[in-house]
C-alpha cells in the first residue's frame, strides 16, 4: 500500500496573510486619506462661507488650503499656503461728467478678486470665522477684468485683448512663446466713431451702447497700448495703431481722427479695491484679460474684510 504523501503549504499560507496584511492596510491608509480629504474640504467651504461675510462678495469663492495631512496643519493652525478666487466682484463702471460712478451699459461690472499666499496662520478657536483674524504670509494679491468688463469700462463693447507675438514670429503670442502676460505692447481692438466720441450718459445714469451699434461712421480698429498703476487703478495709455504680425483690424481712420481714436482707448480704469487692502503696484495682460495685482511679505485680516 503506498504511503500518503503530505504537502507542506506554508509558503502559500505566508503568502496569502501577508498578501491579506496588504490589502488591509493599504484599505486603512486609503480610509484616513478619504477622512482627512473630507476634513480639509470642509475646512475650505467654511472659510469660503466665512468670506462671503464680505460685503462685495456675492458668491462663495474657490479655497484651497495648502497641507497634507490636513489633520496635522490643523492640529498647528498653520497651513503652507492659500489660493482664494473670488469671481462676479460687483465693479464700478466709468464716471459720468459730474464724476459719479454709473453701471456699465445695461450691465453690472464683473471683476475677478484673488489671493495666493505661501501661508495662513488661523487658532483653532472659531477658526474661518466671518471676525476670526487670520495672518498670511508671502501674499499676491490681484484685480483681473476680462475683455468683456473692460470694453463697458471703456464703453467699446466689442473689445478684445490680445498679446502680440514678437516680431520676428507670426501667428503667435501665446504660451508657446512664453509671452503669458505683458505690461507694454497689449493688443486692442474694438470699434469706435467717427469722430471718436465717448457716449453720454442717459438721463437714467447708464451708458449707451458703444460705436459698434453706431448708425454713422464708424471704424473697428486695433491700437497698441501700455499698462500701469495709478492711484490704485489701471492707467491705460494708447501708443499707436497696432500693424501686425497677429491678426487684427485695419479699419481706416483719416488723419485727423487719429490721434482721438487712441484717446478713446485710453483712460482710467476703476478697478475694485485688492482683497485685504493689499496696494496695487502692476498692471498686465494676461490671455484676454487684464489686471492689476500687488504683494505683502505679512498681513493679519478677517475674512469679512475681504
Amino acid at each position: 500500500m503506498t504511503p500518503a504523501v503530505h504537502i507542506d503549504d506554508s509558503p502559500g499560507r505566508a503568502r496569502r496573510a501577508l498578501l491579506a496584511t496588504i490589502v488591509l492596510v493599504t484599505a486603512l491608509i486609503a480610509g484616513l486619506v478619504t477622512v482627512d480629504t473630507i476634513r480639509a474640504g470642509r475646512s475650505e467651504h467654511a472659510l469660503s462661507q466665512a468670506l462671503t461675510a464680505a460685503p462685495r462678495v456675492m458668491f462663495e469663492p474657490e479655497v484651497t488650503l495648502g497641507g497634507f495631512p490636513y489633520w496635522t496643519h490643523a492640529r498647528d493652525g498653520r497651513f503652507p499656503g492659500l489660493t482664494v478666487t473670488a469671481r462676479g466682484v460687483r465693479a464700478d463702471g466709468p464716471p459720468d461728467l459730474r464724476g459719479v460712478p454709473q453701471t456699465c451699459g445695461t450691465t453690472a461690472c464683473r471683476a475677478e478678486l484673488g489671493v495666493r499666499a505661501s501661508s495662513v496662520e488661523a487658532g483653532a478657536a472659531n477658526r474661518w470665522h466671518g471676525t476670526s483674524p487670520i495672518t498670511l504670509r508671502g501674499v499676491d494679491a490681484y484685480a483681473k477684468l476680462d475683455s468683456v468688463n473692460l470694453g463697458r469700462m471703456l464703453d467699446i463693447t466689442d473689445l478684445s485683448v490680445n498679446t502680440p507675438a514678437p516680431a520676428d514670429r507670426a501667428g503667435g503670442g501665446g504660451p508657446g512663446d512664453g509671452l503669458l502676460e505683458r505690461t507694454s505692447g497689449v493688443l486692442l481692438t474694438g470699434t469706435v466713431s467717427l469722430p471718436p466720441t465717448r457716449p453720454s450718459p442717459r438721463t437714467d445714469g447708464t451708458h449707451p451702447p458703444s460705436a459698434r451699434d453706431f448708425a454713422g461712421d464708424k471704424a473697428r480698429v486695433s491700437v497698441v497700448v501700455d499698462l500701469s498703476v495709478v492711484d490704485g487703478q489701471l492707467q491705460i495709455t494708447a501708443t499707436d495703431f497696432y500693424r501686425g504680425p497677429e491678426e487684427h483690424a485695419r479699419g481706416e481712420v483719416a488723419a485727423q481722427y487719429r490721434q482721438a481714436v487712441l484717446q478713446r482707448f485710453s483712460g482710467r480704469v476703476p478697478y475694485p479695491r485688492l482683497p485685504w487692502g493689499v496696494v496695487p503696484t502692476v498692471a498686465n495682460s494676461a490671455g484676454s484679460d487684464v489686471l492689476i495685482s500687488g504683494k505683502t511679505a505679512v498681513l493679519t485680516a478677517t475674512p469679512d474684510r475681504f
